[in-house]
Order: C-alpha cells, then structure tokens, then sequence
C-alpha cells in the first residue's frame, strides 16, 4: 500500500554513533527503494554526545523535523512529544539503534487494510540476556493484569491511524517511563482498536549499548514499571 509522505517517529539520545546510519538506511531503502516518501520526526533527548551535530548536518540532506531539547525528557515524553508533533495520516515509529530493519517497514504498510495498528514481533528478539530476563518477568505480571493478545507488547516497530493515536494520547499517557510500549498496546486493546501483528527481522545494536536498561538501573525500573501497571490498571477499569 502506497502513501503519502509517513512520518516515522524515533526517539534518539546520545546516539551519535549510530543515528546517520539509521536513518540513511530507512530513507535509502523505503523512500528510494520502495518509492514511500517519508518524514523523520526525530526527539532528540537531552544528549551530551555529538547527536545534535549529526542530526543538524543530516537534515540538509534528508527530511528530518528535529525536536531538541537541552534537559533530559526520558524515552516516554520524548516518544509522546514525537507522536503529537507527526502529521500525517499513518505515523510510523522506529527505534534509533538500528534493531528495526527498514525492509519491514512496506511489509506494516501492506497490512494496513482493515486496520488501526500495525505492529511487528521479534522473532528472534536480539537482546542481552538481562533485558530478555526483565521482558519475560514482566510480561508474567503483565498479562495477569490486562488481556493483551499480542506475541510482542513491547516491539517498538509499528504504524497507527492519526484517530487511533488520538485515542491513545487522549489518556494520562506516560505512567509507565521505561514501559511505554507495554502501556501502549494496554491503551490500544482498551480503546478497541483494530490491531494487526506482523513478523519484523530484530537486529543486534547498531553501535553503543543501551540507555535505559543498565545491571544497576535494574531494581528501581522493576519497582517503578509494578507501580506503574497498579496505576495504569486502576486508570483503565475506571473506564
């Protein structure tokens, strides 16, 4: 299926290493290759790397929209941010690290028929053994507390409607700050979308290591992400 120009949202911080080639990839394959015009809507989160210079020399030569802050939002805000700043009909959104490859992205755009939401699951999923460890605990508490019928809550790899989006944002959207996309996709069975699931290819990182789950980071991340699908509960059975 052929669009207009697709926004495709990511959020980036201290990825100055890997970001060029992320998004040369994706513009190399899916606007050039595949003839998908596309849009990056790029939130760049209080970096203290060389991502800000990067992004600004990549933007003379590829469509980018760059938000940019000097204070650290964290990932939830500034995918939130990126979402509410996207304008067109589909919005994509990709990670920053090169895990998502680009040849899937027509694969989500063919399967938007009859759809709300496109997203993919990892199979295999290329992560540390720690960050796999957290997934699967967490999905075990997870699925205790909402009826989630997706392989791959967490797969940061999709396409939305502009509605369905709104009808996601419309919520207090952030409660969950390292779990977004488990949030996400609880929002998006509460507000009876129509969700579609797609093989995506999960690439090892591109470069660096990640930012958000660290060994040490570990047990304040797992009593935040408890409180928060407490919260996140209470907020949805009150609708």
């Amino acid at each position: 299926m052929a669009l207009s120009t697709l926004d495709v949202v990511l959020p980036v911080h201290n990825e100055g290493a890997t970001i060029g080639r992320t998004l040369e990839e994706f513009h190399r394959v899916v606007a050039l290759r595949h003839a998908q015009p596309i849009r990056f809507v790029v939130c760049e989160d209080g970096s203290t790397d060389d991502t800000v210079a990067v992004l600004l020399a990549l933007a003379g030569r590829l469509p980018i929209e760059l938000l940019s802050t000097p204070e650290r939002k964290g990932y939830s805000r500034a995918v939130i941010d990126g979402f509410r700043a996207a304008e067109s009909d589909w919005i994509g959104f990709i990670d920053s690290d090169g895990q998502c490859d680009p040849e899937d992205l027509p694969r989500l755009l063919a399967a938007t028929a009859d759809a709300d939401l496109v997203v993919g699951f990892r199979n295999p999923r290329s992560d540390a053994a720690v960050r796999l460890l957290m997934s699967a605990a967490f999905r075990g508490v997870y699925r205790l507390l909402f009826d989630v019928p997706l392989r791959d809550p967490s797969c940061p790899y999709l396409l939305i409607r502009r509605p369905a989006l709104a009808a996601i944002l419309a919520g207090n959207v952030g409660i969950l700050k390292q779990g977004f996309w488990w949030e996400f996709m609880a929002r998006a069975v509460a507000a009876h979308l129509r969700i579609k699931e797609v093989p995506v290819c999960h690439r090892p990182r591109a470069g660096g290591r990640t930012q958000v789950y660290r060994p040490t980071k570990v047990p304040r991340i797992a009593a935040e992400h408890l409180l928060g699908l407490l919260t996140l509960k209470r907020e949805l059975s009150r609708r």
